[in-house]
């Protein structure tokens, strides 16, 4: 049996691996009392890829979403039909799902989108893991790892849950526009 030349062998493993794939955004699940506040919303969410060869944005879905001491409480409707209920009280994830929610809707990532939008920067910095940065830039707040954008959180008004809000993530390539309000 013929060998190979040392050369030939380091650039066929070579051409046998790919590039490693750049991670998905880090999991945070902080405690809902973290907040340090307490939260009633009626929003208006509306959903889309980054690019529109992925496919076209959603319908516009109706949410209330509620913030407690002990718990994140949030339910989803679709054309006055509850699609989504899920529930975070620090520790584990509860949720009810219509059949009719796409398979692609992750209420972890539902938590961590919330948390990223509204939670205050310290408390946030301090559950990413190493490499990865959060920092408020000209009413945005992005997320960075090893300094190359992962996610942008454009809010126009202060207190962030107030009014409307542009979330882009380039890593998982989808976008979301919120717009919320005081529910009376």
């Amino acid at each position: 049996m013929r060998r190979l030349p040392p050369l030939v062998f380091a650039l066929l493993l070579a051409a046998c691996q790919s590039a490693p794939p750049r991670s998905a955004l880090p999991a945070i699940a902080l405690p809902p009392a973290s907040l340090g506040a307490e939260l009633s919303l009626a929003q208006r969410l509306s959903a889309g890829p980054l690019d529109a060869r992925n496919g076209h944005p959603s319908p516009p879905l109706d949410v209330q979403l509620e913030v407690a001491a002990g718990s994140l409480r949030l339910a989803g409707l679709a054309l006055g039909q509850r699609i989504l209920t899920l529930g975070w009280d620090g520790k584990a994830l509860q949720s009810q799902r219509s059949p009719l929610l796409p398979a692609s809707v992750d209420e972890a990532r539902i938590v961590r989108d919330i948390q990223l939008a509204y939670w205050p920067l310290p408390a946030l910095r301090a559950a990413l893991p190493v490499g990865w940065t959060l920092d408020e830039e000209s009413g945005a707040r992005v997320l960075r790892q090893n300094g190359e954008e992962a996610l942008r959180v454009a809010n126009q008004t202060s207190p962030p849950w107030l009014g409307h809000s542009e979330l882009t993530n380039r890593r998982e390539g989808y976008r979301l526009s919120i717009d919320s309000a005081p529910l009376q």
